[in-house]
């Protein structure tokens, strides 16, 4: 199912993890980022939308974000160059199927569609702008949660489609394996409150889209978050307390994991 989230702009949930496919309206077709993750949920994504799928956007290369389904056509599927780098390197390996399989969760790794897997386009090195006939979409790329990871500020719109950050149920995952993993997050987290002034609604890839005051509300949460880990501290973070509505079963232990690996570094 769609929900409209802005004019113009739609999102559809998938079940097991709340992946966000962000529908963008455009004017001969729809920009599609993130789409996932069954199969049987592309099938239904695109089933439910009433126009041609002209361009894909992934905001980094996570498995779950690099899907495809050959419903949606063959429209271009773009990314940021390191990102597209980082799958290329992965896509020209032997076992690149095994390798991926083994990340999946395995109550739905049979229902995962590998066809069509990781085949980004990478944009030039600093380009700013998504190139497609639609609303400006702008391009704000840093190194928080993953290589290549990317924003899109669909700027006519006021929705900033946020990737694996801000989200309300999962905590922050930042890239343990960058030199700088926390200077890194702290550095994401700043380029996105530097454009909190042009936001209506943020779309996270994991959750519920939230309005502008949940954008700095989450901004300063996951924040606060990174900065307990920084200094050593377990988070004290609503994402893993008592009243967590999502991930009881594992989140606690990702933090506690967290934590231990910056500690040892």
């Amino acid at each position: 199912m769609l929900n409209q989230v802005a004019e113009g702009v739609q999102v559809h949930r998938s079940e097991l993890i709340q992946n966000n496919t962000v529908v963008v309206h455009g004017r001969d077709g729809v920009l599609l980022v993130d789409p996932g993750i069954t199969g049987d949920e592309l099938a239904c994504l695109a089933g439910d939308l009433s126009r041609p799928v002209v361009a894909g956007f992934s905001t980094h290369p996570d498995w779950d974000h690099v899907l495809w389904h050959a419903a949606l056509g063959d429209a271009p599927r773009y990314g940021t160059a390191r990102g597209a780098a980082f799958l290329r390197e992965l896509l020209a390996k032997d076992d690149w199927r095994a390798e991926v399989a083994e990340g999946l969760p395995p109550e739905i790794a049979d229902d995962i569609p590998l066809d069509g897997f990781g085949l980004i386009t990478g944009l030039p090195a600093g380009t700013a702008e998504l190139p497609w006939d639609g609303p400006r979409a702008r391009i704000i790329e840093h190194p928080a949660h993953a290589q290549g990871h990317a924003a899109l500020l669909i700027e006519e719109r006021g929705v900033l489609v946020a990737g694996d950050m801000l989200s309300d149920i999962l905590v922050p995952f930042p890239d343990l394996g960058a030199a700088d993993p926390i200077g890194d997050y702290l550095t994401g987290l700043a380029l996105l409150e530097a454009v909190a002034g042009d936001v209506e609604v943020v779309v996270p890839g994991h959750g519920s889209p939230g309005d502008a005051g949940e954008l700095r509300a989450r901004i300063a949460l996951d924040r606060a978050y990174i900065e307990a880990l920084r200094d050593g501290r377990l988070p004290d973070d609503p994402r893993i307390g008592p009243a967590a509505t999502y991930g009881q079963d594992w989140l606690p232990a990702v933090a506690e994991w967290q934590l231990q690996q910056l500690s040892s570094r």
